[in-house]
């Protein structure tokens, strides 16, 4: 027989609290007026409690049945929440990503990004296991569906794959499916790609020093700001976007915020002699009330993404803005001392695993300050007549 009588159900509704009736059962008012049912069990030392409905539509004596039925499952072995959740009927593939798309396009800023996720399931899943339920996808369907792309369109079958999984394993953390499809196993079955030869597209770092004479046989805004790039290691955002009040000339520092940066954490650079003298000219040309560093067309506005391509195409070079981070990682792990770590640090790159995160978060700007003035003495030769090799 239980505490609780249907006055008493009444009476607590009153007041916000939990009101027992007993073996687990209890009657849960978060404001006057709105109660909902608790059944609190404990199995294998493990303690849940499991939501029966509102008092509004389950009453004292339907309460108590459905806590019963509840107990009984748990005691034969059986979730009565992922039976509730198979009873209210498993999603297509296509509706769960939908939910998934979403759930997440509201932390994805770029949207052109938002887009292309479910167009690319849109456009390679939907055909073939858009109808299916996600508990019933596996390893077989979905490398089926990559095989016709795998191979033609790697970059895409890539991005396919990495979303698919994410639907799955929503469905997995939703109780829809009650095992993770193995991405390994999917990749063993599918052909090998043959390695593509990047033509060019980073300068070899032997070449850097001519390549820095030929930038300072004129002085224009673009040649500024690549060199102060290959001087920084920096991402062509990061210096197209840079302002005044992130240079600090006295203490040799560029300090680029967050929402600036691919990974979303402050980097602070430490500033050679050279990118000092670039920063320096910069601000001697600075044009009244412009707040960039490297400004465009119009004062008020940053320079363009393609000046700096256009730069490289005017000298007939066949190399890519962004090789140049690829330049100076190359002559870091071939022509120096430093460790790779540094080199990363240096670069801005995000850290997944902990104990190296953990490492990382003094920044070692002593270090890296060695670093930069060393790429810095190796790249432009009126920094040093003779090349030196670099140490820690």
């Amino acid at each position: 027989m239980g505490k609780l009588t249907a006055t008493a159900v009444t009476a607590a509704l009153k007041a916000a609290g939990k009101y027992g009736d007993g073996d687990g059962l209890f009657l849960q008012v978060a404001k006057p007026g709105s109660g909902s049912w608790v059944l609190r069990v404990q199995k294998d030392g493990k303690r849940r409690d499991i939501g029966l409905g509102s008092f509004k539509k389950v009453g004292l004596s339907l309460a108590r049945d459905r806590a019963d039925e509840t107990r009984k499952l748990i005691e034969t072995g059986i979730d009565p929440v992922k039976e509730r959740k198979k009873a209210a009927g498993i999603p297509t593939f296509r509706e769960a990503a939908v939910i998934v798309h979403g759930e997440n396009k509201k932390t994805w800023k770029n949207g052109k990004h938002q887009d292309q996720w479910i167009n690319t399931l849109e456009t390679y899943a939907y055909p073939e296991i858009g109808d299916q339920s996600v508990s019933a996808i596996d390893t077989a369907a979905i490398r089926d569906l990559l095989v016709v792309i795998w191979t033609d369109k790697p970059e895409t079958a890539k991005r396919v794959l990495q979303r698919i999984l994410t639907v799955l394993h929503w469905s997995v953390a939703k109780g829809y499916r009650t095992t993770e499809v193995s991405r390994a196993a999917i990749l063993k079955g599918l052909p090998k790609r043959q390695a593509k030869a990047k033509h060019f597209a980073a300068m070899p770092y032997a070449d850097l020093p001519d390549f820095i004479d030929r930038l300072h046989e004129k002085e224009t805004w673009s040649r500024l700001a690549l060199e102060a790039l290959i001087m920084t290691a920096a991402r062509s955002g990061e210096i197209r976007g840079a302002t005044w009040d992130e240079i600090d000339l006295d203490k040799r520092l560029w300090t680029v915020p967050a929402e600036r940066m691919k990974a979303k954490r402050e980097h602070v650079v430490p500033l050679s002699e050279p990118a000092l003298r670039v920063f320096r000219r910069a601000t001697e040309l600075r044009v009244a009330g412009s707040k960039f560093v490297f400004q465009g067309g119009k004062p008020s506005k940053a320079m363009s993404d393609m000046t700096l391509t256009k730069l490289l195409r005017d000298m007939k070079l066949p190399f890519t803005v962004h090789g140049f981070r690829s330049t100076f990682r190359d002559w870091v792990s071939e022509e120096s001392y430093f460790s790779g770590d540094l080199a990363e640090a240096a670069l801005a790159h995000a850290v997944k695993d902990k104990t190296e995160a953990a490492y990382r978060r003094g920044n070692l700007l002593d270090k890296r300050r060695k670093l930069m003035d060393a790429w810095a003495d190796y790249s432009v030769r009126e920094t040093a007549k003779v090349v030196r090799l670099a140490v820690r």
